[in-house]
């Protein structure tokens, strides 16, 4: 069944959570990344690892599929969605104890070669209604048609000027095996591929495989530490185009260049696959 265009400009219900402290430390925990704004309660109000967002997206993601039209999709055509795309505005950093709102609307619907392709605008709200973080989030129904003419309520915001980052020497990050399932856990972000060896075989995959959003959380940690000198609350814009799956236990490659506020880098996999393609963060001044 195809992907039907009616979608165009729906919105799902919003979803509150409670981003306290527990959570943000679980979150950067999970990805060892100990840097004391995360960890430290001591010292300071900690705050949200930088793609700590993610969390709050994923169940109006999910809700996505409720909407209607949606269910012109078959439960085999849905298993084939893929996150191919990710465009983070950071406007705050998030803060223990906050009761935030995320909310999920469809922006664009178009038909591509390999399948339906879709982008959500993903909007976290605080209390007071102030945008704190939104993502424009590509996504593809492979081989799945679309319903209706190729369309969009708004534009998704140009992207950075990428500098190819391949001159500079990568730098290696481990991936231990079980990294899926306390990624898992600590997001609460659950897909059974990332986590259930039988379900993903018969998804067609060779092994459980990493979420790709930990792989960008460890690529956004590492330019964090080496870039920002440790700071996150320098990370404005952050994103990246998925593409090769990351196995564990593995090692994957990170490479990076610097061109004034703008970082451009590429993750690669053991097998010298591109993991994350096109990735970019951007920095401010201060």
């Amino acid at each position: 069944m195809p992907l039907s265009t009616q979608l165009i400009g729906a919105s799902t219900a919003p979803i509150t959570h409670h981003a306290d402290s527990r959570w943000l430390m679980a979150y950067a925990a999970g990805l060892n990344d100990l840097n004391p704004a995360y960890m430290d309660t001591h010292h300071h109000q900690i705050i949200g690892h930088p793609v700590f967002p993610v969390c709050l997206e994923w169940p109006v993601i999910l809700d996505t599929r409720t909407l209607p039209g949606s269910q012109m999709l078959t439960a085999e055509e849905s298993a084939r969605g893929v996150h191919a795309a990710h465009d983070l505005h950071i406007f705050r950093p998030i803060q223990a104890g906050e009761v935030l709102t995320s909310q999920a609307c469809m922006i664009e619907i178009r038909k591509i070669k390999p399948g339906a392709s879709y982008t959500l605008r993903l909007d976290t709200r605080d209390e007071k209604g102030l945008l704190v973080a939104q993502t424009y989030q590509l996504g593809v129904y492979r081989n799945v048609d679309v319903y209706g003419d190729d369309s969009a309520v708004e534009p998704s915001p140009e992207l950075p000027t990428f500098t190819d980052p391949t001159a500079e020497q990568p730098t290696d990050i481990f991936i231990p095996a079980g990294s899926a399932h306390t990624y898992t856990e600590c997001a609460r972000i659950w897909n059974p591929i990332h986590t259930d060896r039988e379900f993903a075989l018969q998804a067609g995959l060779p092994n459980i495989i990493l979420h790709g959003t930990a792989t960008l959380a460890l690529a956004i940690s590492h330019i964090v530490d080496n870039v920002a000198d440790g700071d996150p609350t320098k990370v404005a814009r952050l994103g990246g185009r998925f593409s090769a799956m990351v196995l564990m236990p593995s090692t994957i490659k990170i490479h990076m260049a610097v061109s004034a506020n703008i970082v451009s880098y590429q993750v690669t996999t053991q097998d010298g696959l591109l993991a994350i393609s096109q990735g970019f963060v951007c920095l401010t001044d201060e």
